[in-house]
């Protein structure tokens, strides 16, 4: 069984910068491909940025391509989302993904099937 656990969330101003951590456990976490989703009050849980396994690839919607970078460090179970300009609709829990099925790509939302508990991101204006 996997565990997640994310860190490095908090409140910004618009512009602002934060990076999260996931640390991961339970399994070869450098054989999955992994994720951060977010979710807004009263929204459902979007894909944010996802990473394959081998951290060659990197994917992002539209809404924070050139904004937010992923990036992992196998050798310590870590998972980063380095955010930057960050905006008022960036403010939601964020969490930690990783695939079910080793060597993915990290692309497909429908492929994460482990969460963390999340962290909050506030942005004001």
């Amino acid at each position: 069984q996997v565990q997640l656990v994310e860190s490095g969330g908090g409140s910004v101003q618009a512009g602002g910068s934060l990076r999260l951590s996931c640390a991961a456990s339970g399994r070869t976490f450098s054989r999955y491909a992994m994720g951060w989703f977010r979710q807004a009050p009263g929204e459902e849980r979007k894909f944010v940025a996802g990473i394959s396994w081998s951290g060659r690839n990197a994917y992002y919607p539209d809404s924070v391509r050139g904004r937010f970078t992923i990036s992992r460090d196998n050798a310590k179970n870590m998972l980063y989302l380095q955010m930057n300009g960050l905006k008022p609709e960036d403010s939601a829990v964020y969490y930690c993904a990783a695939e079910t099925i080793m060597n993915g790509l990290g692309n497909r939302a429908s492929a994460f099937g482990h969460w963390g508990q999340g962290t909050q991101v506030a942005v004001s204006a």
